[in-house]
């Protein structure tokens, strides 16, 4: 009897020293150094103390745990006061009402109930979308052929690379214009007979094939352009060198450049690629320079020698091809028929007549591309500018279109500079006729000399035509001026 006893008894003990256990002071949290820069206090256990078992962290440092304060939790937010602003129901109209426990901000009162209702918070603000990447793909520019672009700001997600500067560009939503139907007239800004063009570039879906009208200002002179999706006279493009020289840079500003008739002036100076230009010209005894045009081109690239010139007219006749061509030294004859072509397979060289007549386009394979075309001044252009045009001579020369695929940064010459990494314009803009100067700059000693000041071209083979002189009738090898 007295063990049963001593045994209830011990019984009653254990329970009781379980129950002290349970309801004595918290365990406290284990925590550890996560920094690998102290390694001998790295993954240690440690342990909170007991002024704080729950809010601890390890101190890497001292290798000691330390108490941090606990936030008290935040005040509720008293309810949002509003009224019905319904003059239509008198009994509730301006009367104050308090948001719901379950919505304290976000309520507005039904005024046929009056009473506050609950409405959804505002969602958030959309993520703003990351911009397309876009690449050039077009190996024609091996500077820029696949270089990757972001799309702009204003066109995220529509956007394509135009190689040509190697800059990104915006898709135009739809075309300017929609396509004319057959008894609608053209825009008034282009000729009713002009002819008639499209974009061929793929990379341009939402203008590729719309055909446009060239304006009434290059009737039969234009190309689209792709971005933009409009015609534009060629004489307008970056590249230009038209008129009484008149050029258009790689910027899209318009400059003119005189020179002096009868000499020649270094167009493009670069390691790989040279082209002099020979000025004709008139002098007008009112002004102090010389009216003068392009007649002819001297380029040279790859040990090569190119010349395309202008003959001497003096009544024109488009249907008669005045336009001379020599490559090496050796004259070029092409068949009066758009589309011949002549090859130069060891250059990369390629001469397409875009014209039947007095237009050709010259490509060499990763290097440049240059539009010329032969044509007069015509008498009202004479009347116009003063020039003074005789029967005798009609000054044909070159209207040109430059493309380049490998400029260098260090680019020079009277429209190459244009194309430089840190050209800056020299031109006072804003007048009706902004004037290049830098006649001594640009200035060569022949149609093939590379001495001009701002020369950049180192290739070999510089001497089988210095001493030609485009304006001495047949000097040269093979070239007739």
């Amino acid at each position: 009897m007295a063990q049963t006893s001593f045994g209830l008894l011990a019984t009653v003990l254990l329970l009781l020293l379980v129950v002290l256990a349970e309801g004595g002071p918290p365990k406290p949290m284990k925590v550890k150094c996560q920094d690998k820069k102290f390694p001998s206090c790295y993954h240690k256990d440690l342990f909170c103390p007991v002024t704080c078992p729950h809010t601890c962290i390890a101190d890497c440092d001292s290798c000691q745990p330390i108490c941090v304060p606990q936030l008290p939790p935040p005040e509720p937010r008293s309810p949002k006061k509003v009224k019905c602003q319904d003059k239509n129901f008198p009994k509730c109209y301006h009367k104050d009402l308090f948001c719901p426990v379950n919505c304290p901000r976000t309520c507005i009162v039904d005024c046929d109930s009056c009473q506050p209702i609950c409405v959804p918070p505002p969602l958030p603000p959309p993520k703003p979308r990351s911009p397309m990447k876009v690449k050039c793909q077009d190996k024609k520019f091996p500077k820029c052929y696949h270089k990757t672009f972001a799309c702009p700001a204003n066109c995220l997600r529509s956007c394509i690379a135009d190689c040509d500067s190697c800059q990104p560009v915006c898709l135009p939503l739809s075309p300017p214009t929609p396509p004319s139907t057959p008894n609608s007239p053209p825009p008034p800004d282009q000729a009713a007979g002009g002819k008639s063009v499209s974009c061929k570039n793929k990379l341009y879906p939402q203008c590729y094939r719309q055909k446009y009208q060239c304006p009434s200002a290059c009737p039969d002179t234009c190309e689209v352009d792709c971005v933009t999706c409009s015609p534009v006279c060629d004489c307008n493009r970056p590249g230009a060198v038209c008129q009484d020289p008149r050029f258009v840079g790689a910027d899209g500003l318009t400059f003119y450049f005189h020179g002096k008739k009868d000499d020649d002036f270094c167009l493009v100076t670069d390691s790989n690629l040279h082209i002099n230009a020979h000025f004709i010209g008139r002098r007008n005894e009112n002004m102090k320079r010389d009216f003068t045009w392009i007649q002819s081109l001297g380029i040279l690239y790859n040990n090569h020698k190119l010349f395309i010139s202008a003959k001497k007219t003096s009544t024109w006749n488009d249907a008669l091809d005045r336009l001379d061509l020599a490559f090496d030294g050796q004259s070029i004859t092409l068949p009066n028929r758009e589309g011949v072509k002549y090859l130069e397979p060891n250059s990369n060289t390629t001469i397409t007549r875009n014209r039947d007549t007095n237009s050709v386009v010259i490509e060499v394979e990763g290097n440049f591309q240059i539009k010329a075309r032969v044509v007069p001044i015509t008498e009202k252009e004479s009347r116009i500018h003063n020039y003074g045009i005789t029967e005798d001579d009609c000054f044909a020369h070159l209207d040109l279109g430059f493309k380049f695929y490998s400029l260098s940064d260090k680019v020079n010459g009277v429209l190459g500079q244009t194309y430089g990494s840190d050209y800056v314009s020299r031109v006072k803009m804003g007048i009706e006729m902004p004037v290049l100067g830098g006649d001594n700059e640009f200035e060569s000693s022949g149609i093939f000399s590379t001495d001009c000041a701002v020369s950049r071209f180192s290739s070999t083979n510089k001497q089988e035509f210095d001493d030609f002189k485009c304006s001495s009738g047949m000097d040269g090898k093979g070239v007739v001026c």
